[in-house]
């Protein structure tokens, strides 16, 4: 038996978001911080992702086989958490996450003296050798990989005899992912140097300091609520405990949502989001906030928006292949994402059927909540709709605090 929910056409949304997470890139964070500064320090406000959940388990854990599922953020920092700290460990995961690279930081890491195998396919490191003293204290890593990879070796630079130098080279990619560690790491008493027009990262040999962290609202799954709001015939839409400043930097789509049509107000520490007039075309590139690709697309492919984007690369190695996955659920409009040139999108939006669509979600949580707010315009089936407990375990039940009809079916296979 496999489950979806059927979501009924709910155009005039309004009500109050409960279950909103905390940050999950901001929490990751912060444990591996917190144990590199001896546990001593406190996180409080924790996400409630199923990501969050396994790092606050996996961080600390003595077992010597560690599986991370599908989380890339845990398997990324607990590679490089594990080899710096001396912990012979096996660390494995779902079909998907054996598929996705880890290449550079094992690389980087194995430069940095540590010995890590690989057990299967490129997937499956284990390191079992303390990096003292450590072979080199510069490494030249790309910047345009996954920000994961070099947030991972910032975090664990501190403690090696001679610190450590990055050198970025091309472009750089996701830089708000960089400067909220740098952010972090601050608050643990380490001040990294970052300058992005010289493309390097200078972190002394330090010891990290005990710390306490509150952690901000998630804005990915604020994300969402924009995307309601932008296709709604009318709402509003109040989200608590939701700050203007932020770390993360997809703290952007306030922006790029005032183009498709959402007002935002912040007052008394609550985000309020509203209707306005929005442009008939958007030009976006989305490389420093390539999550939010899956909310504004299927936003654009169903309100008329052509769309030119781009710094979507990344989206290939994520849970799924997001270009693909996107392509595939918007053409259930008549929308297309296609690619002209290397690295250049352009979006051509579709028209909403009047019959019922069914959304697949390829083991994707972005997918589903990306996809969800058609449901303003049209009956609504998404599928496997548990892959939100991966960041926003609380999504259905917000949904359904707005006005949605949420209706849970299983389907027979």
């Amino acid at each position: 038996m496999t489950s979806y929910l059927l979501l009924k056409k709910t155009p005039q949304l309004s009500g109050t978001t409960h279950k909103l997470s905390s940050s999950k890139s901001i929490s990751n964070r912060a444990l591996i911080l917190k144990a590199l500064s001896g546990n001593q320090s406190t996180v409080s406000n924790l996400s409630d992702a199923r990501d969050t959940v396994l790092m606050t388990t996996l961080v600390g854990s003595t077992d010597k086989t560690i599986d991370v599922m599908d989380a890339g953020t845990t398997m990324r920092f607990l590679t490089a958490y594990f080899a710096i700290t001396n912990q012979h460990k096996i660390l494995t995961g779902t079909a998907r996450m054996k598929e996705r690279p880890i290449g550079l930081l094992v690389d980087a890491l194995r430069t940095l003296g540590a010995q890590i195998d690989y057990l299967e396919k490129r997937v499956s490191p284990h390191s079992n050798q303390r990096l003292y003293p450590a072979k080199t204290a510069a490494l030249s890593i790309p910047g345009n990989i996954s920000s994961q990879y070099i947030s991972a070796l910032m975090m664990v630079a501190p403690t090696l005899p001679q610190g450590l130098t990055l050198s970025l080279t091309g472009k750089i990619g996701s830089v708000p992912y960089i400067e909220m560690t740098a952010a972090l790491m601050k608050q643990f008493g380490v001040n990294p140097e970052i300058d992005f027009t010289a493309q390097t990262i200078r972190i002394a040999p330090a010891v990290y300091k005990t710390s306490h962290v509150v952690v901000e609202a998630d804005w990915s799954a604020i994300s969402y609520w924009y995307g309601f709001t932008a296709l709604a015939e009318k709402a509003e839409i109040i989200l608590p405990n939701v700050s203007p400043q932020s770390l993360q930097g997809d703290r952007v789509i306030a922006t790029i949502m005032e183009k498709l049509g959402v007002h935002s107000e912040f007052k008394n520490n609550q985000l309020t989001l509203t209707k306005q007039a929005a442009a008939t075309n958007l030009v976006w590139d989305f490389k420093d906030c390539p999550d939010l690709a899956q909310t504004v697309v299927p936003v654009c492919a169903v309100k008329g928006i052509a769309g030119e984007f781009t710094g979507l690369e990344s989206l290939r190695i994520k849970e799924t292949d997001r270009i693909a996955a996107l392509q595939n659920e918007i053409a259930k409009v008549g929308a297309t994402l296609r690619e002209p040139a290397t690295g250049h999108w352009v979006l051509t939006p579709g028209k909403i059927p009047t019959k019922e669509i069914t959304i697949d979600t390829y083991h994707d949580h972005r997918m589903a909540m990306g996809f969800a707010p058609w449901a303003t315009l049209i009956d609504l089936k998404v599928n496997d709709p548990a892959v939100v407990n991966k960041s926003y375990p609380g999504f259905w039940d917000d949904v359904a605090s707005v006005g949605i009809e949420v209706e849970s079916m299983k389907l027979k296979v």
